[in-house]
């Protein structure tokens, strides 16, 4: 019984090994992108970041579904045992990201000039479109690499090529966009013009996505090589008759590619439509001046911090996915209950407190980490935090539908919830002239509506109904407590010290104790579910010596 349990247990703790990595990456992420955006400013960086919509849709249309369309369909063969069928899936998959990729970068590189004229409103994004047109090809491959691993069961390559390829990226961007940066701005000095420091410094910034995709491509295929032997053992104990046909799989592997490719692709153009929308609002209406600047606090300040916790429900979904796929197959229902009762809690242990956190300390956090005024971007975290629940509950339930072969179900909700934020975000514009403050409303709608569509679906098909009070009444009466702690501290400190960064440093570690403690003292989580996170042992005995356990 304890063997089959901690077996079961098995998918929270890759889980948390990419939860760690994705938390590692963002913080990564977040750290880089405040030298940069403090260097090449606002506008500069609402540029980098349209630049990166682009490349993100070119992305999924491609080559992003890759690692969990390969991951399902690996880890149901395995789960069966037939590991050279697993194998010819890899094989198969490793064409198609050939031609997906390759297509996908031209098409990116030659139509530059019409997404970023066209579509952004903002032909400067052209450069930083064209630098990131090879990394389309580069990431097809190495997301091919990544779901193989998954769906063998280890989530260890892809968490540690994930924070190689964003410790490259840091590097190469910080130094391309300083220099880029600056070399525009000498050939604006000469030509008398105010576009080529933010154009060039914004592709600057683009260049350490190569070079960190590339990187990580080479540690993969490293891996690769040394698993190799293992792998050629594992099908030679492979008693598999009926090997399936190439053209099978390749069939297969679109079916399970497409609804993944519709779902993400409606799931993230959001990004995309709000920065087309946004950008024809204020250019038709003659502010086209302060679009970028504003676009550059609303992507480079609000959504880089929001999704430092949305990473981990990313994690677990993926993570999940192999997990729940075996579970299915094997027909384990109660299992697959108790895992997606476990990964919501999960997930949202770490979001709620994020939100009430992002809301508290907004505006330090904000005047702390960059050197422009802090107003905008402190406003829109005050205003947009429940994002963060948001997000993170629609990602996972998106994973537990795929997980349970109910693939088109979430791209029929992400359609509906794309429309509908459409359609607010028209009015909230037009209709009430809310401005920036209008996209984040948006953008928190879009994700409550994904919820309820996601939640609505589960219950559909597996008489499910997730346990509210450890998961969501406990959480938020520590988070409540939490902020409120959290915020006394930072006030006080700030009087005492007269510097709010230290204060506001403190506060948050505070916070992190605070919320600790209470969600021991509620009985929120369990002594063995505390062993299953992160850094879980020290967190026991931390709580024991305090005799909270």
């Amino acid at each position: 019984m304890s063997r089959k349990k901690n077996k079961s247990n098995n998918f929270l703790v890759q889980g948390t090994i990419l939860a760690a990595a994705g938390i590692l990456v963002r913080i990564i992420g977040m750290v880089y992108r405040i030298p940069m955006q403090n260097k090449i400013g606002n506008e500069a960086m609402g540029i980098y970041s349209s630049a990166y919509y682009i490349y993100n849709i070119m992305l999924l249309l491609s080559s992003y579904s890759l690692p969990l369309a390969v991951s399902k369909m690996v880890s149901a063969r395995v789960a069966l045992g037939q590991h050279k069928n697993a194998y010819r899936i890899f094989q198969s998959s490793l064409v198609f990201s050939l031609i997906s990729g390759g297509l996908a970068c031209l098409v990116t590189f030659f139509g530059a000039d019409f997404f970023a004229g066209t579509i952004l409103s903002e032909p400067a994004a052209a450069y930083s479109i064209r630098v990131l047109a090879p990394t389309i090809f580069v990431m097809a491959f190495l997301g091919t690499l990544r779901g193989y691993f998954q769906g063998m069961g280890t989530m260890i390559p892809t968490a540690v090529s994930q924070v190689l390829e964003q410790i490259i990226n840091a590097g190469v961007s910080i130094l391309a966009a300083f220099l880029l940066f600056d070399m525009g701005a000498a050939r604006d000095i000469k030509e008398g013009t105010d576009y080529y420091a933010s154009a060039f410094g914004a592709a600057g910034g683009t260049v350490g996505t190569a070079a960190g995709a590339l990187t990580a491509l080479g540690f993969c295929i490293f891996l690769y090589v040394v698993f190799k032997r293992v792998l050629a053992k594992q099908m030679r104990r492979d008693n598999t008759v009926m090997l399936e046909s190439y053209g099978n799989i390749a069939r297969v592997l679109v079916a399970t590619i497409i609804p993944v490719i519709i779902s993400g692709t409606v799931y993230n153009i959001s990004n995309l439509v709000d920065n087309s929308i946004y950008g024809f609002y204020m250019t038709s209406g003659g502010e086209a001046e302060h679009y970028m600047a504003n676009w550059g606090v609303y992507s480079g300040q609000y959504y880089l911090l929001i999704n430092v916790p949305i990473a981990i429900a990313n994690s677990l979904a993926s993570s999940m996915l192999p997990s729940l796929t075996k579970t299915v197959t094997a027909g384990e229902r109660g299992d697959v209950l108790r895992k997606i009762n476990m990964t919501v809690r999960f997930s949202m242990i770490v979001a709620i407190p994020a939100a009430v956190g992002l809301t508290v300390l907004g505006y330090p956090i904000v005047d702390m980490l960059f050197n422009q005024d802090a107003r905008l971007g402190g406003d829109l975290l005050f205003l947009g935090s429940l994002a963060v629940v948001f997000f993170s509950l629609s990602t996972v339930t998106n994973g537990i539908l795929q997980g349970i072969n109910k693939m088109r179900v979430p791209v029929r909700n992400a359609l509906i919830a794309l429309i509908l934020h459409v359609g607010i975000l028209i009015i909230l514009l037009y209709g009430l002239d809310t401005g920036i403050y209008g996209v984040v409303i948006a953008n928190m709608l879009f994700g409550l509506t994904m919820c309820i569509l996601n939640g609505i679906s589960i219950a559909n098909f597996l008489g499910y109904r997730q346990e509210v009070k450890k998961t969501f009444a406990l959480p938020s009466l520590a988070a409540v407590v939490m902020g409120a702690a959290s915020y006394l501290v930072y006030y006080l400190l700030r009087l005492l010290t007269k510097k709010p960064s230290i204060a506001c440093l403190i506060a948050i570690f505070v916070a992190v104790a605070v919320y600790f403690v209470m969600l021991i003292a509620l009985k929120c989580v369990t002594e063995e579910e505390l062993l299953g996170m992160p850094m879980g042992t020290k967190a026991v005995a931390a709580a024991k010596k305090l005799h909270l356990l």
